[in-house]
This record gives structure tokens, sequence and C-alpha cells, in this order.
């Protein structure tokens, strides 16, 4: 999620760290990286603003401390 919302500060993704999770979320994830193909915006244009800036606050605390 991170990822989708600031790479350059939050880090990338390496597709193989699905390999550490469940199926279930494994799913999950895919759904949630063709929805990013799809939609073609970033997730505080999609209505998530709030959310994505929890997730920031929680997992990213450098970038979040910086703005």
């Amino acid at each position: 999620m991170l990822a989708w919302s600031n790479a350059d500060d939050c880090g990338g993704f390496d597709l193989t760290h699905l390999w550490n999770v469940d199926q279930e979320i494994a799913a999950d994830m895919v759904i949630v990286f063709g929805m990013v193909a799809r939609v073609h915006s970033y997730p505080d244009t999609l209505g998530y603003k709030g959310d994505f800036e929890s997730i920031v606050r929680t997992w990213c605390r450098e970038f979040a401390e910086s703005d």
C-alpha cells in the first residue's frame, strides 16, 4: 500500500515478498495491484486520503514527520 502511495519516500515493493504471506493475503494483494493498474490514480484522489495518511503515520514515520 505504501509503494502505491509514495514508493520514493516509503520504499518500493519486491514482488518476491508475496512468497512470505499466506495465500489469502497474497490474493488480496493481487486484487490491489490490478486496481492500481486500472485506475491510474493515487489513493488520495480515490477517497482514501485519511486511510493512507494513517498508514503512513504508522508504517513510514520518517516521511510523515517530514511533512
